[in-house]
């Protein structure tokens, strides 16, 4: 493998470059009008313009990608994650054309990716499962009887969904036909399939998540696992490996269920197997993300091992250099997401010029970005600026880190999340490790982020204050911030 097409942009793509330069091979960056000066674009060996800005004119056209490649003697394509990486035609087309595809086989992509036929898949295989249906539902009146039987609360879940689209949870019978309704419009709009099931609702999970490698010599192992729990409309914003609540014994288990489930679909390359964890720390399979994640930097960084380079070792026919009793925790880690986004106005995106861009630096600090000072953030796509990342011998050591790395980073010219996540981080809820993807709701309110330059203690009154007045209209819990805190926010 010599020479190697990035079918993706910004800090992803930067991110394969630089392990493939160290691997010695070449590469092909794509890029479409808003990206002609990125940072990817100068870092390729070859770099080729595929139209205009909107992805659906540039980023997902796999046939001009794959005629690219013929045209210039490309081995292989890594798709990165979103745009191609889990089309299963396109990974089919990319074979056909005797191209190498950097990920999993385009029937493994099937498998896992209809939530659906996953369950079936892994049902064979003793993987605990949330209860639901195994099919998808259609008779309205049927399906509230199943409602009824599993028990309320309820969740109605598109079988393509992702990202909180076509999900709805019915709190009780009365409003079952209208929320059921709502997720199939909702699911056929945004998926183009109407098909929905049901399972009962875990009110306060956590949501964990497991790396997994494979080779096409049948060898499966798992790269520990990562937690995902704060989050905003159901997609994660901070990241951190190890989980601050899993037990060896529950690590193990939940690794082992992972190569289960890697195994149910025949599936090669770096992976992921997300878990709900409950508050009895009973975990259910959730689905498979078949293609690297946006979190994999927390894992290389307590594993030691660079998953780019392992994509791309298997996909050229290379056995695992290790097995699973060689893979050790080493230390912590945490991921921010830094997106260009207003956590002030229910994080909608805050598009603009980039007047001010100094990365954080010094030992355990880690910045994957695609991004330099007087850039753009193009409107056309993800608003994320940035990953930073942080490590340290132990939690406290690697948080502690990252509200340093948080105060060094300087962005002026759009508004972004990193006020929110130190605010997050050095919530007494975070602190401790006890919290669930109900973060945001139970502990957030845009108006803690204005308290920038005020005491502690003023802190904690102006926040007691608000509470108090709620008490009798809401369920919130109230924000405690860690005692030796001297937290002021970052307006950005």
């Amino acid at each position: 493998m010599k020479k190697i097409l990035i079918a993706n942009r910004g800090e992803i793509a930067l991110r394969i470059m630089r392990t493939a330069k160290e691997m010695g091979i070449n590469t092909v960056a794509v890029y479409s009008d808003a990206d002609r000066n990125a940072l990817f674009v100068r870092y390729a060996d070859e770099a080729v313009h595929i139209g205009p800005s909107p992805s659906s004119e540039s980023y997902l056209k796999g046939d001009l990608l794959i005629q690219i490649c013929k045209d210039l003697n490309v081995d292989a394509i890594h798709p990165g994650y979103g745009f191609l990486s889990e089309n299963a035609d396109f990974t089919r087309k990319v074979k056909q054309a005797g191209i190498t595809f950097i990920g999993p086989s385009p029937e493994a992509m099937e498998v896992m990716g209809s939530k659906l036929a996953a369950k079936a898949a892994v049902k064979d295989y003793g993987i605990p499962l949330v209860p639901g249906t195994d099919e998808a539902v259609t008779d309205v009146a049927e399906a509230e009887k199943i409602a009824q039987e599993i028990g309320f609360p309820i969740l109605v879940k598109a079988s393509a969904g992702g990202g909180g689209k076509g999900m709805r949870i019915v709190e009780r019978v009365e409003d079952f036909k209208e929320q059921m309704d709502r997720a199939v419009s909702e699911a056929m709009s945004s998926f183009g399939d109407g098909a929905v099931f049901i399972e009962r609702f875990v009110g306060s999970p956590r949501h964990i998540e497991i790396q997994i490698l494979a080779d096409t010599h049948g060898n499966i192992v798992y790269l520990f696992e990562r937690e995902c729990s704060i989050q905003r409309r159901h997609q994660k914003v901070i990241e951190e490996a190890p989980s601050a609540v899993l037990t060896p014994e529950l690590r193990k288990q939940m690794g082992e269920a992972a190569v289960k489930v890697a195994q149910a679909c025949n599936y090669v390359g770096a992976g992921t197997v997300e878990f709900l964890l409950d508050e009895k720390l009973n975990f259910y399979f959730l689905e498979m993300n078949t293609r690297l994640q946006v979190e994999h930097p927390v894992t290389e960084q307590i594993s030691g091992v660079d998953l780019v380079r392992q994509q791309i070792n298997v996909a050229r026919g290379e056995r695992l250099p290790f097995t699973q009793e060689d893979l050790k925790i080493q230390g912590h880690s945490f991921e921010v997401r830094v997106y260009a986004e207003d956590p002030m106005n229910n994080f909608l995106p805050d598009i603009g010029n980039l007047k001010t861009y100094v990365r954080p630096q010094g030992l355990g600090v880690r910045v994957d970005d695609g991004f330099e000072e007087g850039m753009d953030i193009p409107i056309y796509y993800d608003p994320m600026i940035a990953k930073l990342i942080t490590f340290g011998k132990d939690r406290e050591e690697a948080r502690l880190r990252m509200i340093r790395a948080i105060d060094d980073y300087q962005i002026n010219g759009v508004k972004t999340t990193l006020a929110f996540c130190k605010f997050a981080i050095q919530h007494e809820a975070f602190v401790s490790g006890k919290f669930d993807t109900n973060f945001v709701k139970h502990h957030f309110k845009p108006e803690y982020l204005e308290l920038n330059g005020k005491d502690e203690d003023e802190i904690a009154a102006l926040i007691a204050a608000t509470f108090i007045s709620e008490k009798a209209t809401t369920n919130s819990q109230e924000p405690q911030f860690a005692s030796k805190s001297k937290w002021k926010a970052n307006r950005m």
